[in-house]
């Protein structure tokens, strides 16, 4: 007994040592742990007390925040955590979205999957995993396509809707739990995809089922789909909207930045980068087993029964798990102090990312310039990694800020380089223009006020504290209250008082030809900055801009950017290769089919050609599948006649660039520009612009080069024929450049081309063989201009100036007299005869810019286009900016609401029609008259009420009191860039600027009020009706009725007064009406002798006398020595279909020259001004 006593103690001894040991480490194992458990403990309940507010936030972020980007996501959790505050409810001080809702392990995957890093992507990819509903990832550069394969791997099933079984992967993978991705939708989804977007699970028995179709399909939980789009901005339904978790995926700067950076650190240094990686994954992995080994402890403390003393396994593990904490704790010690190193070491190539990334994002811009300005990220990315690879020099010496210099000035030379390519002419100077203006924005080096006057001028004026013009004889109202506006501006306070004081020397500065290149009046000439100078120069001399910016961009980034590279097809066929399609974007009048032909003969290429139209499909395709296995050329054209079929196309597309084609096989593509052309066949294609040659010169010789020597000795009349060939080559020349006059050149822009010419050239040689004695040249006359070219015409007065062309070219003078002048110009005139090369040289000798009065044009025409052109030019420049409004003080009021006050203040008070009419009862104005003034009434109240309504709803809309509908924002938007919005300009047309217009709506209610509150006025301002025909025949009607004729019988009689003063007239004609308000467009009056005169330099607009308006009996043809000038309504002479501007046509008298000279000019009388 006393051995087993004593065995039985030595055993509890033992055990009771175990046991004591065990202890030990279990309190050595966890005192690590209990420091940390203990505040971890304090700040899980401190959570479940807030869990309540922060729940509440995390689900409106996961469901409301997804569309927006960073700003205003910022300014939402802000109002809702206030709001939340508000509610008392209880909840964390500054809150965090992925914090609350994601795993820091988590994040760092994603972001090793090719998430990027910023913030921002972080909370879109929160919103896309942890969402009930499934994400809709707006992907314009696809970032989020790419990071969905890496995280889901190999089990993920790719679809989209253009493939023929796509439904049947859905099905299989609701099935089987498999991830699916819809890639590429545009702003419609399937309608079989409707269950499964809103997830119509239901329960039959014990099963969860889904109907997809006809199909009842058992459904997995572990079924998750992801849906991409490439627009950059699409609208969806309600009804897509509600049912998927739309996420803005495009790109941003932190995170492009970041990526970029990458890449420089990987060429510069690539054990950095190396080093960089692998410490990431480190990193990563050890925080992923830090976490797994806690979770295993607890695991095992809460699944231990009984004493953890007894528990042997628990204790190893413990003991095992602490050794291999405080390993890797160690090891990420280390690991983060080296990524820091590194970081830091990163950092010195910075500026070369920043410069890459903001490059990046003006390309991106162009999209909204023109539908076809697709590029692609991925290709960008090359782009970047080519011009590190090209741009290294011996000289950089290590020095890094040397480096990075080097790879920005390359770098962004490139960008521009390969992007003008793409651009029609029209667009180079803006991009330039934009990339100068964002590095300099991101060099700190524009001031914002000084920009803004640039983008928007003079804005709204008062014109009660404005000083008086000194100048008004050359400085316009307009000028004007741009150079009182810009004086307030801080770099250019004092200029009004410099113009005061040096007006002879302003004056010669303004009326310079080229103001651009002189120096400034006075000490301004020392005192501007460039941006400055264009900003004065902005103000005063408009029409010169694209030529001061071009010098701009030229002093601040290098005159390469002002300088296109000339089209090349060869170099750009060799920087492409079988996988990448080539596109010719189109304009009218240009076939690249020649050129693609000329290049293959070159390199010994076969090229099938086929133009797409209804039931070319087929054909396409097969040229495409022989030309992947032979290696040949495809040249689909027109590709817009065919956009159905563009799905097939991308779809071919695509699986060129994921097959193996022949090395030689080439596709190249043409299309007029489309927004609904595929934007991943832009975005994967090299993109060049075919513009048809500029200037009489290149014109007429790409004319006589279509002429084979055949053709031109098939003319039995040499002699005659080749003069009359050289007069229709200047004809169709002058046609077709006559356009860069804008409104001054045609009503409407056509598209002459040369099957026009070709048909015409046919005719002359017939009529010459058909006729030897005696040339037919009113029925040549007419068949050219009337038939051939005129059946293109459609505005009467357009017709009419071709008629005039024709009539001077082809006459006997032109066939008779050695040196025929084609022009007022001596250098263009009909050469002596010779042969085809000949005239070919004659022409190359001719000016290699055309002057206006090449064409029958005053110097000032070519001032009015330039000046169209810089609007143009400003118009697309602000559209770009982003629209951001920072407010400086947040107690301070909105500048909107502001502006939105100033304008209901100016706005007149609606008209009380029933008074009115009460009113006028009783007087005797002519009843169609009085009709005239009610029906006017009545629109300036619809338009007045609008006005009125939309200033104070946006008041209202600005704090919080109305919802913005679609229509309230335009008129916000279109207030913030001082335009006058779509709504207000419906009940007449106008294209004035946002100020001049409410000072002309004040104008035109004025006239009104004096009607209706007087008498009938003694002179009627015709520029104040919104239906000035209407008036016209109100006034016919009332002569009319007094005389007894039918109105039918009725025609005007125009007699100018030689006086534009109102207060002359003081009385009423005896028959019609006295009218003013008017201008005459492209010269001037000349009031004393009653005619018309040629314009003073840079006068491009000038007011009209008094004219009466009288009727007679009778229609009257336009008298010898008289010009039957149109009237419109305003600028835009076509107006639209339902309004047109045309008014009236005027007869004035000629003067000097003869009515065809004016006609040439394109003189017309406006009522309305675009100042």
């Amino acid at each position: 007994n006393s051995v087993n006593e004593k065995n039985r103690l030595r055993d509890e001894a033992e055990y009771l040592q175990a046991k004591l040991d065990r202890a030990e480490k279990l309190v050595k194992g966890l005192s690590g742990e209990y420091t940390r458990w203990q505040s971890s403990i304090g700040e899980f309940k401190l959570s479940l007390v807030k869990v309540t507010g922060d729940a509440l936030l995390a689900a409106a972020f996961l469901s409301y925040a997804g569309p927006f980007e960073t700003v205003y996501r910022n300014a939402l959790m802000k109002k809702w955590s206030l709001a939340v505050r508000t509610q008392k409810l209880p909840c964390t001080e500054n809150f965090e979205f992925t914090k609350f809702l994601a795993k820091a392990t988590d994040v760092r995957d994603w972001n090793i999957q090719g998430l990027p890093k910023d913030e921002f992507s972080t909370e879109n990819g929160v919103i896309s995993t942890r969402g009930r509903r499934w994400p809709l990832m707006i992907d314009p550069q696809g970032q989020a396509n790419r990071w969905i394969r890496n995280m889901e791997s190999t089990k993920l099933r790719i679809i989209d809707l253009k493939m023929k079984d796509f439904l049947r992967d859905v099905e299989n993978s609701v099935q089987y739990g498999f991830p699916v991705l819809l890639q590429d939708i545009l702003e419609e989804i399937d309608p079989a995809l409707e269950p499964v977007l809103s997830k119509s699970i239901l329960k039959i028995g014990n099963r969860e089922v889904m109907r997809i179709g006809d199909k009842e399909l058992d459904y997995s939980h572990d079924f998750r789909m992801y849906i991409t789009t490439k627009l950059a901005n699409p609208h969806y339904t309600p009804e897509i909207s509600t049912k998927a978790t739309v996420v803005n995926f495009a790109v941003k700067k932190d995170g492009l930045e970041a990526q970029l950076l990458g890449i420089v650190v990987q060429k510069e240094e690539p054990d950095l980068e190396t080093q960089k990686s692998e410490l990431t994954i480190r990193v990563a992995a050890g925080k992923r087993q830090l976490v797994e080994l806690e979770d295993e402890i607890l695991r095992l403390l809460s699944e231990s029964t009984g004493s953890l003393l007894d528990d042997e396994g628990l204790v190893n593990t413990l003991q095992q798990s602490k050794v291999t904490s405080e390993t890797v704790t160690q090891q990420l010690i280390i690991a983060e102090e080296t990524e820091k190193k590194i970081d830091i070491a990163r950092l010195g190539y910075r500026s070369a990312s920043i410069r890459a990334s903001l490059a990046y994002f003006v390309l991106d811009d162009m999209s909204r310039v023109d539908p076809m300005y697709q590029f692609s990220l991925d290709s960008y990315v090359e782009l970047f990694m080519m011009s590190i690879d090209n741009s290294r020099t011996s000289d950089s010496g290590g020095n890094k800020a040397k480096r990075c210099e080097d790879i920005n000035i390359f770098h962004t030379l490139a960008v521009y380089k390969s992007t003008c390519r793409g651009l029609f002419e029209s667009h180079k100077l803006l991009f330039s223009l934009q990339l100068c203006f964002k590095v300099m924005e991101a060099a700190g080096s524009i001031p914002p006020e000084e920009f803004n006057f640039f983008a928007f001028g003079a804005g709204l004026v008062d014109k009660n504290l404005q000083k008086h013009n000194p100048a008004q004889d050359w400085l316009s109202s307009g000028s004007w209250d741009n150079l009182t506006e810009i004086d307030k501006l801080p770099g250019f306070q004092g200029i009004v008082s410099s113009v005061e004081q040096n007006i002879r020397e302003w004056r010669q500065w303004y009326m310079s030809a080229k103001p651009e290149e002189e120096p400034m009046p006075g000490d301004w000439a020392n005192k501007c900055s460039d941006l400055q100078k264009l900003c004065i120069l902005r103000a005063l001399r408009i029409d010169r801009l694209l030529f001061a910016a071009g010098r701009f961009i030229s002093s601040y980034m290098g005159p390469e950017y002002v300088d296109p590279p000339s089209f090349d097809l060869k170099s750009v066929y060799e920087t492409s290769n079988c996988k990448t399609p080539l596109i010719f974007v189109l304009s009218p009048g240009v076939d690249p089919t020649a050129g693609i032909f000329q290049l293959s003969s070159q390199l010994g290429q076969k090229v099938e050609n086929c133009a797409l139209g209804q039931g070319q499909a087929p054909t396409a395709v097969r040229y495409i599948e022989e030309g992947t296995k032979k290696g040949t050329w495809v040249f689909l054209a027109n590709c817009h006649l065919m956009l159905s079929w563009m799905p097939t196309l991308e779809k071919m597309i695509e699986a060129l660039v994921e097959g193996m084609p022949n090395p030689n096989f080439r596709l190249w593509l043409s299309s007029s520009p489309d927004p609904k052309f595929p934007i991943s066949v832009l975005q994967r294609g090299i993109k060049m612009t075919t513009e048809p040659p500029k200037g009489l010169r290149s014109n007429m010789l790409t004319l006589y080069n279509t002429i084979s020597d055949d053709q031109f000795v098939r003319c039995g009349h040499q002699s005659q024929y080749k003069k009359l060939l050289f007069a229709l080559v200047w004809f169709h020349a002058i046609l077709l450049e006559r356009r860069k006059f804008k409104s001054l050149g045609f009503n409407i822009p056509y598209d002459f081309n040369e099957s026009d010419f070709a048909i015409c050239h046919d005719l002359i040689i017939v009529f010459l063989d058909e006729y030897p004695d005696r040339i037919p040249f009113d029925a040549m006359k007419y068949l050219i201009a009337e038939a051939n070219y005129g059946g293109r015409v459609t505005d009467d007065f357009d017709r009419r100036l071709v008629n005039v062309y024709i009539g001077e070219l082809f006459c006997d003078d032109a066939v008779t007299m050695e040196g025929f002048l084609l022009s007022e110009l001596a250098e263009y005139h009909i050469p002596e005869e010779g042969d085809l090369s000949h005239y070919k040289e004659f022409i190359r000798g001719m000016p290699t810019s055309d002057h206006p009065m090449a064409f029958g044009q005053h110097p000032n025409a070519d001032i009015s286009s330039q000046i169209d052109d810089a609007n143009t030019l400003i118009e697309v420049l602000v559209s770009l900016q982003p629209r951001v409004v920072k407010v400086v003080d947040e107690n301070a009021e909105d500048p909107l609401a502001k502006q939105s006050m100033e304008l209901l203040e100016q706005s007149p008070t609606i008209f009380d029609i029933r008074n009115i009419k009460e009113k006028m009862e009783n007087r005797s104005d002519p009843d169609p008259l009085k009709t005239v003034l009610y029906q006017e009434l009545d629109r300036y109240n619809l338009l007045l009420n609008t006005v009125r309504s939309s200033l104070t709803s946006i008041s209202k809309a600005i704090q919080g009191i109305v919802a913005v509908t679609p229509e309230l924002e335009d008129v916000m938007d279109s207030l913030g860039k001082l335009r006058v919005p779509r709504s207000w300009a419906s009940t007449y047309p106008s294209t004035k600027p946002l100020g001049s217009w409410m000072r002309d709506l004040m104008q035109r209610c004025d006239q009104l009020s004096e009607w209706s509150e007087s008498e009938l006025p003694k002179q009627f301002w015709l520029p104040g009706f919104t239906y000035p025909t209407g008036f016209l025949t109100a006034v016919l009607q009332t002569a009319a009725r007094s005389n007894g004729v039918a109105i039918d019988a009725l025609s005007w009689e125009f007699s100018v007064l030689h006086h534009a003063d109102l207060t002359q007239i003081t009385t009423h004609p005896k028959e019609g009406v006295y009218v003013s308000g008017l201008y005459v467009e492209n010269c001037c009056w000349n009031f004393p002798g009653g005619f018309l005169e040629e314009p003073k330099p840079m006068e491009l607009i000038s007011v009209m006398p008094i004219i009466h308006f009288k009727p007679v009996e009778g229609k009257r043809k336009v008298a010898k020595g008289f010009y039957g000038c149109p009237l419109y309504m305003y600028p835009v002479r076509t107006g639209t279909r339902e309004r047109p501007s045309y008014v009236v046509s005027i007869d004035l008298r000629c003067g000097r020259f003869s009515s065809d000279f004016w006609t040439k000019r394109g003189v017309a009388l406006l009522l309305s001004t675009s100042s």
